[in-house]
């Protein structure tokens, strides 16, 4: 365990509950920044203090987040970077080191699939192993990438996003559900990896979450059927997603890795 770690646990045990929120001098990667979840985590963070690199494949939606949490008195600086891009995740972890000189958490959000469209006799193999490069690869190639660096900052977090879908069981959604059960998997077993090198990692999966991307697949009866056996009757908001991956990118949770939060409502919904 690093001096610095252990001057951080010694300071935690006396710190207010606000204080072990505060991320002032930290820097966070967010990946899929430009929009829904991943812009709600660039902002929750710089909100909290963190100097937020807002990457996203589309590098005019980074900017727009950048300008949004500039003007909320937060610091962050756009990358445009495809996580099925080797050289571009890799040139992320550099592009932020020579920006801000330190890495201490990394967001990963990017991905895609599902939305009850896998039909599993109209996808291909190429399609399965794209959802797969961004669901599970990446996450797992950043890990790789950043860990060195947050070693040597002496505090490090990672927080893969999932999905309810790694739990749930729903026609049409077999291959970005399995992504996602193994992003749990790894996560869990990197833990053991990375906890001796003072890097926390966990897992939030989101329910069924107010995002363009859920608007794009949501009916009236659909959401009906979802709310009914939600015991927190609404749909979940990003601001619900953001404030979860805040807790575990936090000091306020430093005991704790190798975990999966669903944040559901209590509840489950699935498209069928």
């Amino acid at each position: 365990m690093s001096g610095e770690l252990k001057h951080r646990l010694l300071r935690w045990k006396c710190m207010r509950p606000q204080e072990l929120l505060d991320l002032t001098g930290m820097v966070a990667i967010v990946t899929g920044a430009g929009d829904g979840i991943g812009a709600g985590c660039a902002e929750i963070l710089a909100a909290a203090g963190a100097k937020v690199v807002v990457s996203n494949r589309t590098l005019s939606k980074a900017e727009n987040i950048v300008a949004t949490i500039k003007a909320a008195g937060g610091e962050a600086t756009p990358c445009s970077c495809n996580v099925l891009v080797d050289d571009d995740l890799v040139a992320l972890v550099d592009f932020t080191l020579k920006t801000y000189g330190k890495i201490n958490i990394l967001v990963n959000n990017a991905g895609g699939g599902g939305g009850g469209t896998e039909s599993p006799s109209r996808i291909d193999r190429a399609y399965v192993e794209r959802i797969y490069s961004m669901n599970v690869f990446a996450p797992w190639r950043l890990c790789q990438l950043a860990a060195p660096h947050m070693e040597k900052a002496g505090y490090g977090s990672i927080v893969n996003i999932s999905s309810m879908s790694s739990i749930n069981h729903s026609p049409g959604i077999a291959i970005y559900a399995s992504t996602k059960a193994a992003l749990n998997h790894m996560s869990a077993n990197l833990a053991h990896d990375f906890g001796p090198m003072g890097i926390r990692i966990n897992c939030v999966g989101p329910g069924a979450t107010r995002t363009a991307a859920l608007a794009g697949v949501m009916t009236p009866e659909i959401e009906a059927r979802m709310l009914s056996h939600t015991p927190i009757h609404r749909l979940g908001e990003v601001s619900d997603i953001a404030q979860a991956v805040l807790f575990f990118a936090s000091p306020m949770s430093p005991w704790i890795s190798g975990q999966t939060l669903m944040v559901n409502g209590g509840g489950v919904q699935t498209l069928d």
